[in-house]
């Protein structure tokens, strides 16, 4: 199953058979809005704090993505989740809601890709019939946690990015109707020894060039192989950036449509989100929401997703230290040999 140095191939073809989203007002203003299952209308969501409106984002795309794979959550083995806050509490308290058997995991804005490659793995090999992965992110929660609270008022530089409201999750099953999970390559930690955490896309972005020229290594595919490749939250500084190293690198991106998320979610000629998306909920709800939509449909037939993620912590910056980051990257078909 080892495929390579760092990339598994799921023999077994797990397959997606239910995916849900749930966002906040601005990406419901975004291009993919009528990709999404429910969009809040308000940050608040009428909750009490920024920190449990993001634990209702993950609570809601839970619930429906059990609802659209036609399961009960008893039928569930494991829930695989996590988020940016500190202790990931969001996925620590959605998964008391769930009241399903949970591993806690964290790769950042990497999490989306790092639950359903583990999800996948764990269904692939026997160890769950049914198993669901989801994470999340508030715009507010991670502005208060990182940086200055939206009250604040504090002004971004045009690198910064806008933290994405929204939460996705996948029901992953060892058979039945939908996409399949074909790789997930794991990624290694990458720091070229950048300090500005309103600068991410540039951090992230060799990260997310290694991780994508490890897939090809391990798997023997080139970018023509896939109808879409997208990296997780690089924005308009990280992506293009990408781009350049891989071309550089002789790997011909120009073979397959390239795109990111952070890009995708909004329109950032349009819309006051600087450089473009970021978060864990990014490349979850662009994924879940708009792309599995397309592969369901037949318009997609194999995709790679590379969900990015540095590593940082506000301790961590305050020290003085770089910003570690990483990039995990799943490969999913329309489940047709």
């Amino acid at each position: 199953m080892l495929q390579g140095k760092q990339t598994w191939k799921f023999e077994n073809r797990p397959v997606i058979i239910g995916a849900a989203t749930v966002v906040g007002p601005d990406e419901g203003d975004g291009p993919l809005a009528a990709d999404f299952d429910l969009v809040h209308p308000e940050l608040d969501m009428q909750q009490k704090s920024w920190e449990k409106a993001e634990r209702l984002l993950l609570e809601q795309a839970s619930e429906f993505a059990l609802n659209n794979a036609g399961i009960a959550k008893e039928q569930l083995q494991f829930y695989v989740g996590g988020d940016l806050m500190n202790q990931i509490i969001s996925n620590s308290f959605a998964a008391r809601t769930l009241g399903v058997p949970n591993i806690g995991v964290f790769g950042a804005c990497s999490t989306s890709m790092e639950s359903l490659a583990l999800a996948s793995l764990m269904v692939n090999s026997g160890a769950g019939q049914y198993v669901i992965a989801a994470t999340c992110s508030h715009n507010c929660t991670a502005e208060k946690q990182f940086r200055y609270p939206t009250e604040y008022g504090s002004q971004k530089p045009p690198t910064a990015q806008y933290t994405v409201t929204g939460a996705g999750a996948a029901v992953v099953a060892a058979s039945g109707e939908g996409p399949v999970v074909e790789y997930a390559t794991i990624g290694k930690v990458v720091d070229l020894g950048i300090k500005d955490p309103f600068n991410m896309g540039a951090a992230m972005a060799p990260a997310a060039v290694d991780t994508i020229q490890a897939h090809f290594n391990d798997t023997g595919r080139t970018p023509k192989d896939y109808d879409l490749i997208v990296t997780g939250d690089l924005a308009s500084v990280g992506h293009p950036l990408a781009k350049e190293l891989l071309m550089r690198d002789g790997v011909p991106m120009d073979d397959t449509t390239f795109k990111d998320c952070g890009l995708m979610v909004y329109d950032v000629n349009r819309q006051k989100v600087q450089a473009g998306g970021s978060g864990c909920g990014c490349s979850a709800v662009v994924t879940y929401g708009h792309i599995l939509k397309k592969v369901a449909k037949g318009e997609l037939k194999r995709v790679l997703i590379c969900a990015t993620g540095a590593l940082l912590s506000p301790l961590s910056f305050q020290q003085g230290e770089s910003i570690p980051c990483i990039a995990h990257a799943v490969a999913i078909s329309g489940g047709k040999e």
